[in-house]
């Protein structure tokens, strides 16, 4: 029989992905967001007529206030989950204090609606009520949907979108820094941030473990889409106003 605290990765048995799997989402949103936003911008100012120095000018701007918006954005976002989250759990501790008979009551619902029973779910319940520690921790994973290994730092998440979203937007910044044609800059740039799309589209595969081609094409297809509307939107504009 195997030992129970042998915590050894036996053969063939593939890891999760660690600690670092809540950050996933600031990942990906961060460098896409990049990506996508700030090559829409320059298409539609290029559509709109701009010469290679005011979009280059404006590329810079919106990626400087897209990182900005990016990282404050998340940060007042996972702060104030996090402040909620601390909230429910000091109102928590209140409840084992005083309506201990409730909380156990709740354990039995929530443990019974996985399908446990009888003698091993009174006996399961038991056992979690006679720890505090083990009660709030339970209670946080069942009720509250929230586990320590899967809280974020404000400060992290912010950091993590907000240098990755400036990352994502130098491939669509770049070519009008070096080129004077804003034809030919846009491009290059359209290359550039579909090639990246597609190579974050394949890379967060890793993490999925979806489909490599279909997740990159996918990616693609929403930054070209994208920013063919926002040319057409520019070059309309432009004539209005022009």
């Amino acid at each position: 029989m195997a030992d129970p605290r042998n915590t050894d990765a036996p053969d063939g048995y593939v890891p999760h992905l660690g600690e670092s799997r809540q950050y996933l989402r600031d990942i990906i949103l961060g460098v896409n967001d990049g990506l996508v936003s700030t090559f829409l911008l320059v298409a539609g100012v290029v559509g709109g007529g701009l010469t290679a120095t005011q979009v280059l000018l404006t590329g810079i701007a919106g990626a400087v206030a897209g990182m900005v918006s990016m990282g404050t954005g998340e940060y007042i976002a996972t702060k104030s989950q996090e402040e909620v989250f601390a909230a429910e759990m000091a109102l928590e501790v209140e409840h084992l204090e005083h309506h201990r008979e409730h909380e156990r009551a709740e354990l039995h619902e929530m443990f019974g609606e996985m399908g446990l029973e009888g003698e091993e779910l009174a006996t399961l319940v038991r056992i979690i009520d006679g720890n505090d520690d083990v009660m709030l921790g339970v209670m946080a994973g069942l009720e509250f949907g929230v586990v320590d290994t899967e809280r974020r730092s404000p400060w992290l998440a912010a950091f993590t979108s907000s240098f990755l979203f400036l990352l994502g937007a130098a491939p669509s910044v770049i070519p009008f820094a070096v080129i004077d044609d804003t034809w030919i800059a846009l491009v290059v740039a359209a290359v550039l941030s579909g090639t990246a799309l597609f190579f974050v589209g394949v890379g967060k595969t890793v993490m999925t473990k979806t489909n490599p081609f279909v997740s990159g094409v996918e990616n693609l297809l929403i930054g070209l889409v994208g920013g063919a509307i926002s040319f057409g939107v520019g070059t309309i504009v432009g004539e209005m106003i022009g």
